[in-house]
Parts: structure tokens; C-alpha cells; sequence
């Protein structure tokens, strides 16, 4: 692969974390990690990943704080973002559409497998 797709993948939860970084990396992205909000949005203004998934409820700054302000900064606001989060209200999804979310996917809803795909089809990989 000539063009090697760049993902930040913000979450919290380890395990989770681990999971989406094995199965990204497999499917040929590079993959880049943070495990709060704070840590997440300054990484995505370093590294401007070609992706970004995120979860919403994160130590330090939750995922409306860093999608709103990545979507404010110009070098970061063309970035789609995938949210991915156990809140599944539709409120929450309106606020994340509403912010610039590329889509929202809800944790239980989802295996891997369809997240990774999910990261294909946005970034024109499928």
C-alpha cells in the first residue's frame, strides 16, 4: 500500500484500545493512541492523522470537548471523526453529528470487524 492511512484512536478503555489497534493495524493503517481527551487533541494537532475515532466519555476532556475543538482549528477540522461510545441516546448522537462527526457508532452495537470496515469506507479504503 503506497498511501499508509493514518488512525488516532482515542479511547479510554485498554482493552478496547488494544482490539481496534490489532485490527486497524492488520488492515494496513498506521495507528496512533491516546487514552484522554487532553492527550488525544494534542496529539491530532501534531500528528493530523487521517482519521480520528473517538470515544465521548474520557478523563481529562470528554469527546464534545475535543471534537468541538478540532473541528474549530483549521489544521484539524477537515479530519473526519468517527465517535465511537457506549451512550447511545439520541441526543448524544444529534450533539456529535450537530459538532462535525463523520458517523457514531455505539460500542455493544458493533464488533470489530464492522468498525474497521466502517474506517475503510469513510477513508475511501473499502
Amino acid at each position: 500500500m503506497a498511501n499508509i492511512k493514518t488512525v488516532l484512536c482515542i479511547e479510554d478503555e485498554p482493552h478496547l484500545q488494544e482490539e481496534l489497534t490489532a485490527a486497524l493495524v492488520e488492515e494496513g493503517f498506521t495507528v496512533k493512541n491516546a487514552y484522554d481527551g487532553e492527550a488525544g487533541l494534542a496529539l491530532a494537532k501534531k500528528e493530523i492523522p487521517d482519521m480520528i475515532l473517538l470515544d465521548l466519555i474520557l478523563p481529562k476532556k470528554d469527546g464534545f470537548e475535543v471534537l468541538e475543538a478540532l473541528k474549530k482549528d483549521a489544521a484539524t477540522k477537515s479530519i473526519p471523526v468517527i465517535v465511537l461510545s457506549n451512550l447511545e441516546t439520541a441526543e448524544n448522537v444529534e450533539k456529535a453529528i450537530r459538532l462535525g462527526a463523520a458517523s457514531y457508532l455505539v460500542k455493544p452495537n458493533y464488533e470489530i470487524s464492522h468498525i474497521t470496515q466502517k474506517v475503510k469506507n469513510v477513508l475511501g479504503n473499502s
